[in-house]
């Protein structure tokens, strides 16, 4: 087995040449020696702008990601404030009889049920289904002999999922076995 230096130096024209070699075989041989200095620069500068490249696009990902979650509601919260507008003309009116104030009201709900929608907030439907713990909370359990036992009586307080992610169960008051 040959050393790979040994075999590296035999191959060097180089060294392989006679000591009163030629001036043109020299310059050839400095030619060559030129033109990959002039290849490896180049590729340096290749993988120093790649890199460079690099750092660039993580920077920029970072960045969207800040932005991504610092402007992640601003969609929703525009929603939320002509809701907030038609809130606050309701409690400034003065002389409105309570038709009008139940009509504002009523108008006022379907803005922020509008504003939900258009951000993925739906409500857990739980009324009539059978009990599931994963979106249903329940308060109490009550003997029903017309319903079949675990399915949801009456709804307590609403729940909530944000594109299929649950954000607040719905508590809910669950049928059982007669006793």
């Amino acid at each position: 087995m040959t050393n790979p230096e040994q075999h590296v130096a035999a191959a060097d024209p180089i060294i392989d040449a006679p000591a009163g070699a030629p001036a043109d075989e020299s310059a050839a041989l400095k030619a060559a020696l030129a033109a990959a200095e002039a290849r490896a620069n180049e590729s340096r500068d290749q993988a120093l702008r790649a890199m460079a490249e690099l750092e660039n696009v993580r920077k920029r990902a970072v960045r969207d990601v800040e932005n991504a979650h610092k402007y992640a509601l601003e969609k929703f919260a525009g929603e939320l404030v002509g809701v907030k507008d038609s809130l606050e003309l309701g409690l400034s009116a003065q002389n409105a009889s309570l038709e009008d104030l139940r009509s504002g009201s009523d108008a006022t709900l379907k803005l922020l049920a509008k504003a939900f929608e258009k951000a993925g907030v739906l409500e857990v439907q739980a009324e009539g289904q059978p009990f599931n713990p994963e979106f249903h909370e329940a308060m109490a359990m009550v003997p029903a002999p017309d319903k079949a036992p675990n399915t949801v009586l009456n709804v307590v307080q609403k729940g909530y999922v944000l594109n299929g992610r649950l954000v607040r169960p719905a508590r809910v008051i669950v049928a059982k076995a007669p006793e």
